[in-house]
Parts: structure tokens; C-alpha cells; sequence
């Protein structure tokens, strides 16, 4: 990772045109934001940035337009929602790229502008080298605020560092100082790795060794039970992730997993109580039509005796099918619990996140990353080209700033 970078308070800013790359790919309801987290987690650098006199040319991605233009996913609500928290005019601009939008920002008295969907340009995607020049013509300095698509190769995050200095923002730089904290924690360590998806093998062998402990939730229980031979009737699993599951627990390291002891399962995904069939069973009994939608009550207890004496707690996906208010419980109750314990807490991934904020404890954990692949990314060890493309601008750049 980046052995050595500059600091933006290091960073010579002083009436500087900035290009502020951010990821504002928010969470939405009807077109209302659900999850602001990303959002508010910006507004310190950008504060920052104008208190330095910058003008603040602010970029981000918003889902996935696949290089055209469409009018559902425009950003322009995200210019006037910052405008609203930030209290301060933002102007927001049709386009991304062009002489246009440059002689605006340029001829402006304005120091907040907001550049359109980056994404309606599918050379921000492929990292085209004439898109990210054109970017970086806009301004003189590039900060790197948006920790969540730092994984990725695209123009906006890469390519645009090869042509002006470039530095990290100050919610990159503590999502990095967090993260390394969770690697190289010392004392008890637990790790607490859930969610839906089957393909967190590269997460729980880093966790298996850097934890004391591993307790397993969501769907990830059910290949490490199928290959022990236990039923887990219709639940989530396939024959990929029991395979996997079969190596990691021939891992001498595997001693260290917790799995749960019960679950609550019912013959249906519903929440709609007419025709499902609710229970609470312990982990050798299921029948051929139970789904397990969460940990059960002594699962849940069996995790909280873990967790109590942990020094560092990592927490990546919910616990159960969270979304139906049934199948919250361990998930909910757990989240609660963490968040009373004097342990360092670091929790990433974007349903965690949403958990937090729909609890209202984002206060009450030590972080909550912004990155959901981005976090698992940087937590499994593996490279983030965002954040070696820093690495290599200040190799670059470092005696012309």
C-alpha cells in the first residue's frame, strides 16, 4: 500500500482550482436519500478546501447510466443537497468535461461547482486517457475523497493522476488509518463477517489471521455447515462456496471460526406472517424447506460472550435477511451491543453502513467505512489502484509541490 503520501494539510491549496472526486453513489428511495453517510463523511475536506480559498470542482459517479445520458441518474440533486448541509451556494453544471464547463469554474466568483454524472462517459470506466486529461484540465491540484471506488480503475480515480498533483482527502485518509488499525490491531480481536453474498473467501482467511476470533453470520454459515455434512435445507448455498468451505476448515487456522449454534428459519422469504412458518432450531435440524433468515437467540448470546472482551471489533454484512423486520433481530441486537462496548469499532460495507445510520449509531462506532467493496478490498490485502495511483503522483509530482 502507500508508504509514503502527503497530507492535504500538507498540500499547498491557497486559491487553487481543486477537482474533488467523491462518491455520492447514495442509497435512494423515490428519488430521496436514505443514507446521506457518504455525503456528510465529504463535507470536512470540502470545508477545508474552502477555507483555503480553493474553488471546489466537485465530481462524482451515480449507479450506472453505462455511458449515456439519463435524466433519472443526474446528479443534480446531489449539488442541491450538499448546498442544503453545507449551507452554501453550489453550482451545479450540465456536463463533466469541455471548454464550456471550464471557462464557467474558471470566470466564476462562485468557489463550489458540481460537475454532472460521470458515468454518462464511458471512458470514465475504461480509464480513456483523452477523458482523463480533460478532467484534470479543470483544475491544478486532484484529492481523492472517494474511498468507496478506489478499487476501481476508472478516469476519475486513476487516470486523472497522471497529468496534475494529486493527494488524498481527509475521509480517504481515515478510512486508511481505520482499516490498518482492524489489520494490525493488537489484544483480542474479533471479526464478525455477514451478509448475502458467498464470495467473502479472501476476507475470512485474512480475518483468520488477524483475529482471535471469526464469528460467521448471514448466508456464510450454511456452506461451512453443507460441508460438514449438516442439512441447511433451502438455504442460501452452492456447491462453489462448499468447496471452499471444505479448504478453509482443513486450515489449521479454522479453529478460530464460530459458527451459529440456531437459526431462525421459515419456509418462506416473506414479511407477511399468512402461510410462513417461523422457528427457532438449532442448527442440526432442519427440514428440507427451511430457509435460515438469521441467527437465532443462544447464537446471538454465543456472540456476545466473544465480543465482550474483544480490544478491536470488525464488522463487514448484516447478520440475517434484515430487511424483514422478523429476521433483524441478531443483526439489530448485535449492532446495539457493539456500539456499548469501549472496543475500537470499525465497520464497512454498505448494508453495515445503512444498518448504523437506520439505528442511529454512527456516533457511537469508532468508523464506519464509505467503501463496501472498497473496504473488503483493502481488508483482504489486495491492491487498491486509487490509492497506488497516489503513490505514484507523488513519485511524480513531489518537487513541484
Amino acid at each position: 500500500m502507500i508508504k509514503k503520501r502527503f497530507h492535504l494539510t500538507e498540500f499547498n491549496l491557497e486559491d487553487k482550482r481543486v477537482f474533488l472526486r467523491v462518491d455520492f453513489n447514495v442509497p435512494t428511495k423515490r428519488g430521496v436519500i436514505v443514507n446521506d453517510t457518504k455525503v456528510i463523511k465529504s463535507i470536512e475536506t470540502i470545508k477545508y478546501l474552502l477555507k483555503k480559498k480553493c474553488k471546489v470542482i466537485i465530481a462524482t459517479h451515480f449507479g450506472r447510466p453505462k455511458g449515456e445520458y439519463k435524466k433519472k441518474l443526474s446528479v443534480k440533486f446531489l449539488a442541491k443537497y450538499l448546498s442544503l448541509k453545507l449551507k452554501k451556494k453550489v453550482v451545479f453544471l450540465d456536463d463533466c468535461i469541455g471548454k464550456d464547463i471550464k471557462k464557467i469554474i474558471v470566470e466564476s466568483k462562485q468557489s463550489l461547482f458540481f460537475l454532472e454524472n460521470l458515468r454518462y462517459y464511458k471512458q470514465e470506466l475504461s480509464n480513456d486517457p483523452i477523458f482523463s486529461h480533460s478532467l484534470a484540465s479543470l483544475a491544478n491540484i486532484y484529492v481523492n475523497d472517494a474511498f468507496g471506488v478506489s478499487h476501481r480503475k476508472n478516469a476519475s480515480i486513476v487516470g486523472i493522476t497522471k497529468y496534475i498533483p494529486s493527494v488524498m482527502g481527509l475521509n480517504v485518509e481515515e478510512e486508511i488509518t481505520y482499516l490498518n488499525g482492524a489489520i494490525k490491531s493488537d489484544g483480542p480481536s474479533i471479526w464478525i463477517i455477514g451478509g448475502a453474498k458467498l464470495d467473502k473467501v479472501d476476507l475470512i482467511l485474512k480475518a483468520l489471521k488477524k483475529s482471535d476470533k471469526v464469528l460467521l453470520g448471514g448466508a456464510l454459515p450454511f456452506a461451512f455447515m453443507k460441508a460438514q455434512g449438516i442439512n441447511v435445507g433451502k438455504s442460501l448455498c452452492d456447491k462453489k462456496s462448499v468447496r471452499i468451505a471444505k479448504k478453509i476448515l482443513k486450515n489449521k487456522l479454522s479453529k478460530k471460526l464460530v459458527l451459529p449454534i440456531d437459526f431462525v428459519v421459515s419456509n418462506k422469504i416473506s414479511n407477511k406472517s399468512k402461510g410462513s412458518k417461523v422457528k427457532n432450531i438449532f442448527n442440526n435440524e432442519f427440514d428440507k424447506d427451511d430457509i435460515g433468515l438469521d441467527l437465532g437467540r443462544n447464537t446471538i448470546d454465543l456472540f456476545k460472550k466473544h465480543l465482550r472482551g474483544a480490544k478491536t471489533i470488525v464488522w463487514n454484512g448484516p447478520l440475517g435477511y434484515y430487511e424483514i423486520v422478523t429476521f433483524s433481530k441478531a443483526t439489530f441486537e448485535v449492532a446495539k451491543f457493539i456500539s456499548k462496548l469501549t472496543a475500537t469499532t470499525i465497520c464497512g460495507g454498505g448494508e453495515t453502513s445503512d444498518v448504523i445510520k437506520m439505528l442511529g449509531l454512527n456516533s457511537k462506532m469508532n468508523h464506519v467505512s464509505t467503501g463496501g467493496g472498497a473496504s473488503l478490498q483493502f481488508l483482504e490485502g489486495k491492491k487498491m489502484p486509487g490509492l497506488d495511483a497516489l503513490y505514484d503522483n507523488y513519485k511524480l509530482f513531489k518537487d513541484k509541490v
